[in-house]
């Protein structure tokens, strides 16, 4: 990852939750997951990991997720909105916010590798770390991160 590149646009489609601010604003560290409902890796680990994290970092983090059709095929807005509102909504109850990436150029811009991926920012708004995927190993490396925050995942 390039720590020098500079951050792409920040999402400004807000589909559930309160709108967030981009990083540099924040004061506190930050993850922000990249996702698509048609990623079975997003809705089975990814997803759920980031729920369990916010119900463990209370506001010492902010926490997001970016549905986005990088990688995946791109469904008109009024197809997406609606099956993404019921998901965050209340199948799954997400307790952080979800911006859309339609068309897929933020994840694009942003580096992705695919979906699930995940950017941890500091609590300075600069971005950290940039990890791609769902298993173990991935999320182990996330969890580093956040026990670096003071947040303990297995207590």
């Amino acid at each position: 990852m390039n720590r020098d590149a500079p951050a792409p646009a920040w999402p400004d489609d807000w589909v559930h939750g309160d709108p967030l601010t981009p990083p540099a604003i924040w004061h506190r560290p930050g993850l922000a997951l990249a996702f698509n409902l048609e990623c079975a890796g997003c809705v089975s680990r990814a997803v759920p990991w980031l729920k369990r994290l916010a119900a463990k970092v209370g506001d010492r983090a902010t926490l997001l997720a970016v549905h986005t059709a990088y990688g995946h095929k791109a469904y008109p807005r009024d197809e997406v909105v609606p099956r993404l509102q019921y998901y965050a909504g209340t199948f799954a109850s997400l307790p952080f916010p979800v911006a859309l990436d339609l068309d897929g150029s933020w994840a694009a811009a942003a580096g992705a590798e695919g979906t699930p991926h995940w950017w941890v920012w500091a609590a300075d708004g600069t971005l950290e770390r940039s990890v791609y995927g769902s298993q173990e190993n991935a999320l182990t490396r996330l969890a580093y991160v956040v026990e670096g925050w003071g947040v303990d995942l297995d207590g």
